[in-house]
């Protein structure tokens, strides 16, 4: 066989592997490994060229981001702060109708200023505002729908490990993508926010039975300035850095990680025990995105010397479907994939795969990566795997509402982001008007 159908049966045999339920990273790096085995006849060679990908990887300058912003968001999450946000955007947001639902919008927003960990925002805010949704009569699959809808938010808003992994995908800075961040995903907040509010006001059966408007809670000045004023310096210091030049997303990440640290000890809220867990959990979910990137890259590799790229790019710059042709069965291949896979998986094999294409198309892959990020972000809330709503889920202390509930409760949320989707498609510089 030629290298390019030695590529094809590669990138087959790994989507199988994937379906099969192979671990990805696993597929990706078996199916690398034979595919370039077979292109150039020798194991040994094969391995070397292998390890060196994962060597170049992982001694990356840029790749330090990664674990420091997973230590922000863990830090941020057992400090309490997630309780804070939630009850300074239910203050600011008490008298709207639907008010509950829009803080806890408010609050997912906040918290993925800290955070861009989306999982974490899902998990906080399961056990914070589902039951006080329900305690003011908001019905349950409402309740969980507005929490899985809300949480993504964590991966536009910057910072974001999704916008970091794509930049370390597409070699672009992480700094111009997390500014590209910023606008679509305030927009999508007001959009989640909107709907609430209009539903609330049109449909309020749809929200609950009893649901009972201007039931937010009511801080007095000095504990709104309390609840707030840490948070306003965390954020302003992480994203108010980058944005104005101070220092790099790595150095804002090291930042982030010492504020959210002084502000716990502060509070008395970080004690040695939860420190040492943060520190546990940080080294797992960075060694498990670590393990992906390497993954990645040697896919990269593979594929890059057999050519699929290359002949794919040629054969869609030669196709009568034309840029918007290429660009919508893109977005529709993201969404379908993200019934079944996790984000990160989608990013990892379908990135690589349309460079070439977009090179030879002179697509701005700042505006790609965040259209990449919303339609990877629907399949958080689409079944059957929407991460999102699993880990609500198992958050959750109630076995009465299921996952159908979850899934139901998920999808005018999945709809909204549709529209901001095809905002961000039709009027690019919502993306890259702050660059």
């Amino acid at each position: 066989m030629s290298p390019f159908e030695i590529g094809l049966v590669s990138f087959g045999a790994m989507v199988v592997m994937v379906y099969l339920g192979f671990w990805v990273p696993f597929a990706l790096m078996l199916s690398s490994y034979v595919g370039v085995w077979a292109i150039k006849g020798s194991p040994l060679l094969a391995g070397k060229l292998l390890a060196l990908a994962a060597s170049e990887t992982i001694s990356s300058y840029f790749f330090g981001v990664v674990p420091l912003f997973v230590l922000m968001g863990y830090i941020v999450s057992v400090t309490g702060m997630g309780r804070d946000a939630f009850d300074v955007a239910n203050h600011l947001f008490r008298r709207l109708s639907g008010g509950l639902g829009i803080g806890t919008v408010g609050a997912n927003a906040i918290f993925a200023a800290i955070t861009g960990i989306s999982i974490a925002s899902a998990a906080v805010f399961t056990r914070i505002a589902v039951p006080e949704m329900m305690r003011h009569g908001y019905s349950a699959r409402f309740s969980v729908g507005v929490v899985a809808g809300s949480s993504v938010l964590g991966m536009l808003i910057p910072p974001s490990l999704l916008l970091i992994l794509y930049g370390l995908l597409t070699e672009q800075s992480v700094g111009d993508l997390f500014i590209a961040g910023v606008i679509p995903g305030l927009l999508l907040a007001v959009i989640f926010g909107g709907g609430i509010w209009l539903t609330a006001r049109l449909r309020p059966q749809w929200l609950g039975a009893e649901v009972r408007h201007d039931a937010g809670s009511v801080l007095s000045r000095r504990d709104l300035w309390a609840k707030s004023v840490p948070l306003v310096l965390l954020i302003g210091s992480v994203l108010g850095g980058i944005y104005g030049g101070i220092f790099t997303p790595i150095e804002a990440g090291a930042v982030g990680c010492l504020g959210a640290i002084v502000i716990g000890l502060a509070r008395r809220s970080l004690g040695w025990r939860d420190f040492w867990q943060v520190l546990n959990d940080t080294g797992l979910v960075t060694a498990s995105i670590c393990f992906l990137i390497i993954a990645a890259q040697m896919y990269s590799r593979m594929l890059a010397l057999s050519g699929v790229p290359a002949g794919f790019g040629e054969f869609v710059a030669t196709a009568e479907i034309g840029y918007w042709g290429v660009i919508l069965a893109y977005v529709g291949l993201v969404i379908v994939m993200g019934t079944i896979l996790d984000s990160s998986s989608i990013m990892l094999i379908l990135v690589p795969l349309m460079l070439p294409v977009l090179h030879v198309m002179q697509v701005d892959l700042i505006w790609f990566g965040i259209v990449t990020i919303i339609a990877v972000e629907i399949g958080l809330l689409t079944p059957p795997f929407g991460i999102s709503v699993f880990v609500i889920k198992s958050a959750l202390d109630d076995p009465s509402i299921t996952l159908g509930d979850i899934f139901r409760g998920a999808a005018p949320f999945a709809l909204m982001m549709l529209v901001l989707l095809a905002l961000v498609l039709a009027f690019p510089s919502l993306a890259t008007a702050l660059i």
